[in-house]
Parts: C-alpha cells; sequence; structure tokens
C-alpha cells in the first residue's frame, strides 16, 4: 500500500514533525543495533519491543527455559540509562514486595512509605506466572494508571515506565496462569523461539566465555525516550484507520470460535502500537499494514478460546490471521 493513499498530518505540521520522526528513527536505530549485539536473530523480536517502549506499553515474552526472554529484558534495559529493577516472581513473592509497604519509624512515631520494585522506569518481572495470582495483581495498578496506592495514600511513577514480563507457558510444572485483567494490560506478547543453527554457532563462540551484557553501554536515556514517545503521539491516524481497528476488534468479539474477545484496551492499543510502528518506519501516518503486522502480538494474546476451539487444536494467533484476513482494507483517504 502505498503512503499516499491514507494521508498525512496537516501540512502545517509536516516540517518539525519529519525532523523529529527522523531522531526517532536515528535513537531507535541504535537502541536495536545495541540489543542485537546480544540477541542475534530475533530482529522482529526486538522491532516489537521497542515499538511497546515508544508506545508507553508493557512488553510479555513468552517462552521455553533457555531461548533468551531474560536475556532481551535485560539487554533492553541497559541498554537505556534510567532505573532498573528487577522482580524475580516466585510463589512465595508478597503483594507488598512488588508496590512497597508503609513501615513504623521508631524515631519519628510515625508510619513511612517504603517504595517496591516497581518504582523504576523499567520493571523487569522475571518468571512473572510463578508467582500467585494475588501477587501478579499488584501490579494491575501501576501497570495501567502509572501509580500506586498503598494505605489509601496514591504515588506516581516517574515516565517512562515500562514492564516487561516474561513467563514460561502455562503447562509447564510450578506456574500459574496470568489473570485476564493482567494479560489484557500488557500491549504485546511476543515468542523468542529457538535461534537458527547460524545465530546458535554465533551464540557459542561469543558467549562462552564472558557474558555480552557486559560490554552493553547505554545509548539512550531516560529525558531521550520520553522525547520519542512525545514524538509517537503525534503521528497521525486517519479515521478510516480507527474504523479499521475498531472493525478487527469487533471480529474477534463475534467469532463463532472465541468466547472472549478483545476488550477496547486492545483496540486502543493496537493503534498506538501502530503508530509507533509508523514512527520506526520514518512516516508521520498509519497504514493498515501496520495494524495487520502487529495483529497477532497485540491481539492474541487476549483471546479466550471456546471449548471446541480448543479441542479442534485451533491458536489464537490462527484465529486474529483469519479475522486480519476476512476484514476489508479501509478504502483510500486523502489527508
Amino acid at each position: 500500500m502505498t503512503t499516499e493513499q491514507y494521508g498525512s498530518a496537516a501540512p502545517t505540521l509536516a516540517p518539525p514533525q519529519s525532523a523529529s520522526i527522523s531522531e526517532l528513527v536515528h535513537a531507535a536505530s541504535r537502541i536495536a543495533r545495541s540489543v542485537e549485539s546480544v540477541i542475534e536473530g530475533k530482529s522482529e523480536v526486538i522491532r516489537t519491543a521497542l515499538i511497546v517502549l515508544l508506545a508507553e506499553g508493557h512488553l510479555l515474552i513468552e517462552d521455553v527455559p533457555g531461548v533468551g526472554k531474560t536475556m532481551l529484558a535485560k539487554t533492553l534495559a541497559k541498554s537505556l540509562d534510567c532505573s532498573v529493577r528487577r522482580i524475580q516472581f516466585t510463589p512465595d513473592l508478597l503483594p507488598g514486595d512488588v508496590t512497597g509497604v508503609s513501615v513504623f519509624n521508631q524515631d519519628t512515631r510515625g508510619f513511612e512509605f517504603r517504595p517496591g520494585a516497581v518504582f523504576a522506569n523499567i520493571v523487569l518481572g522475571d518468571e512473572i506466572n510463578r508467582a500467585s495470582p494475588k501477587t501478579q495483581s499488584a501490579l494491575l495498578e501501576c501497570m495501567e494508571e502509572r501509580q500506586v496506592t498503598v494505605d489509601g495514600i496514591t504515588y506516581h511513577l516517574s515516565p517512562p515506565f515500562m514492564v516487561i514480563a516474561t513467563q514460561n507457558p502455562v503447562e509447564m510444572e510450578g506456574t500459574y496462569p496470568l489473570p485476564e485483567a493482567q494479560r489484557d494490560r500488557f500491549m504485546a506478547r511476543v515468542s523468542m523461539g529457538y535461534p537458527d543453527q547460524v545465530a546458535e554457532m554465533a551464540m557459542l563462540a561469543d558467549h562462552a566465555a564472558t557474558s555480552p551484557l557486559d560490554l552493553i553501554t547505554p545509548v539512550a536515556d531516560a529525558a531521550q525516550v520520553a522525547q520519542l514517545v512525545d514524538v509517537v503521539r503525534t503521528i497521525y491516524v486517519a479515521p478510516s484507520i480507527r474504523q479499521y481497528a475498531v472493525d478487527l476488534a469487533n471480529a474477534t468479539r463475534t467469532h463463532r470460535d472465541i468466547r472472549l474477545g478483545v476488550s477496547p484496551r486492545a483496540t486502543l492499543h493496537l493503534v498506538r502500537a501502530a503508530k509507533a510502528s509508523a514512527a520506526l518506519d520514518d512516516r508521520d501516518h498509519v497504514l493498515p499494514d501496520d495494524l495487520q503486522r502487529l495483529a497477532s502480538s497485540v491481539l492474541a494474546h487476549r483471546l479466550i478460546l471456546t471449548a471446541d476451539a480448543q479441542i479442534a487444536g485451533r491458536s489464537p494467533e490462527n484465529l486474529v490471521a483469519e479475522v486480519v484476513g476476512r476484514i476489508a482494507v479501509p478504502a483510500a483517504v486523502r489527508a
């Protein structure tokens, strides 16, 4: 599809916006190269992680143990010069360990708040589904509202704020399923997959003696990431593109094989991610291709299939692909 079909932002805004988008492309390229120096052969996964970062979302990385889920999260965090905290989710982890607690100070004779691990720009939640649903739910408020409420007092989180969580498949021993409300708060879910033979050979050569993380230095800071987020917000979305996103969401809610379709939050996440994708492609407007490319990552993990569909071996990814193929692409629009 051509970029002319779906228009762009108002002409008076184009010159400064184009310069800002160019800066975003260069900054994102630096971050991607930094991550790719450690995670080889996973350019699409890294791109999705960058999209989620720029779209102010949260990322869920799901796969079997040992394929680099935690390494990807740590590499992305180390490539950014901002505060990073890691939470190792275990069955005995308490909600207060995540959000923070109020403790009594003997000197002042009063309670004072001690922040938990979520008070950082990048929060790494390792093996998130090994904690109980009660502890997992401690992330709900901070992921959606960028704030934490403890003992009736609300504490705001400093932007940018992103949760990068890893989890093993539910059928792995010692795991709990993520609550539907928490899955819905993750903008996208990606799977690492096994590396190809070339990438695995390179890993054996480069990573056997030393940790590649030791060589990573920050290539962007929190202030710059906040500026890039502001650029993404200015990306133009035509009314027909917004209608296309709504049509895709509605199709999941009426599909015979889907018991629970995607929420309005998912539709919003899809559009936000599409705006970040357009910016990474050096465009100031969204195309239907952006939504189609991200539909599986953004929508599939939110679906709950019917029992018959599960028995038939259907997957959420296949159903999203079916929906995308069935919904008509919007007609050409000029701004």
